[in-house]
């Protein structure tokens, strides 16, 4: 039976085998939810477009991260083939949005660009989920199958740090992240850059837009809702983030992971303040996102689940030999527009990293 997600965290994985049936309408997603079965799978950047939602013939959870015991083909050499846009345009359109931001259009729009990769043979979903939970220290990593209804679909697969939402039983959590600066190999200077993303009050500023938006989104679903004052420094090898973690006890627990996750979804932090603003200013300088900063991840039929934003991805094509990586930053008013640039390129040292040999 064909692998058609998985999600992997430190302490369990869930995995899900074959297509009982494909939601791509997420309004019959959530009606099979509150009919008691299990969905999982990846939701769009852009809710308005098809999702690649299902309800597997096998699902299960186990404990400890992800790993196969299968034998998987070595992953190939590859090449970056384009950036789209280049990165001149890339650093010109943060000039233009902070421009419009001074002006007042929005408080923050999260600008991504992304980069086109070849490879010499096809790239295997499996082979490069196992190499990116082997070098997470948090055993992050998640696959999706895109096109779930034919024999051979695209995939996304990533190591996403960034937890979206969590319910399990009356308790829903969030970790939203944001606030990045790249780290260094000299122990001085990453003491040095992570003691300046703390003090820096641009980040704290963009951080402080997240966790509003999702204190605000969460709120009607909650008795209470513990939202710490400060944000705390989270890192993966390539970066660090400034991070919070908010946990809330539900009103109704009958309310769904996958329920909450549409309420939060998409977040500031990949999208921007306002959210309608920020969102057509994307649509009109990058166009469709896919899937990249979607969201992934799965809801049982009792409604417990826990769904992670899509980032620090590729989206696979069908034939393996080609991909396509994202990767953004929050826009404000105080922005730089090269170090933004920096930014984008850190972070798609996650994905390449394992390509290198």
């Amino acid at each position: 039976m064909t692998l058609e997600f998985v999600l992997s965290r430190l302490d369990h994985h869930v995995v899900g085998r074959g297509v009982r049936h494909a939601f791509p309408d997420i309004a019959d997603a959530v009606a099979a939810v509150r009919e008691g079965r299990n969905v999982l799978g990846a939701i769009p950047f852009d809710m308005s477009e098809a999702t690649a939602l299902i309800e597997p013939e096998e699902f299960y959870r186990l404990d400890g991260p992800w790993a196969t015991v299968d034998a998987q083909p070595p992953l190939p050499t590859v090449t970056v083939a384009g950036q789209v846009p280049d990165p001149s345009v890339h650093v010109q359109r943060v000039r233009d949005v902070v421009e419009q931001l001074k002006a007042g259009v929005a408080e923050k729009i999260v600008l991504a660009r992304a980069i086109e990769v070849t490879a010499d043979s096809p790239i295997d979903p499996a082979s490069m989920l196992s190499a990116l939970v082997a070098r997470d220290p948090m055993g992050n990593g998640f696959l999706a199958d895109l096109a779930p209804m034919s024999e051979s679909g695209r995939h996304i697969v990533g190591a996403s740090p960034e937890l979206l939402v969590r319910k399990r039983g009356n308790i829903v959590s969030c970790h939203p992240f944001a606030g990045t600066a790249a780290r260094s190999a000299d122990p001085d200077e990453d003491t040095r850059i992570s003691a300046a993303l703390t003090a820096s009050a641009k980040d704290q500023a963009e951080h402080r837009f997240v966790v509003d938006e999702i204190r605000a989104a969460l709120a009607p679903f909650c008795e209470t809702l513990e939202v710490p004052e400060a944000p705390q420094l989270s890192s993966t090898p390539q970066l660090w983030h400034l991070s919070t973690p908010i946990v809330g006890d539900l009103a109704d627990p009958r309310t769904s992971a996958l329920d909450l996750a549409l309420a939060l979804h998409p977040t500031a932090a990949v999208a921007g303040v306002p959210r309608a603003a920020a969102m057509d200013a994307i649509r009109d300088l990058e166009g469709s996102r896919g899937f990249y900063a979607g969201a992934v991840g799965w809801t049982d039929g009792s409604g417990d689940g826990e769904w992670m934003v899509a980032i620090r991805c590729i989206e696979l094509a069908a034939d393996g030999l080609s991909g396509t990586a994202t990767a953004g930053g929050g826009i404000v008013a105080g922005s730089d527009p090269d170090a933004e640039l920096e930014e984008t390129t850190a972070k798609f040292r996650t994905v390449l990293s394992v390509f290198e040999r």
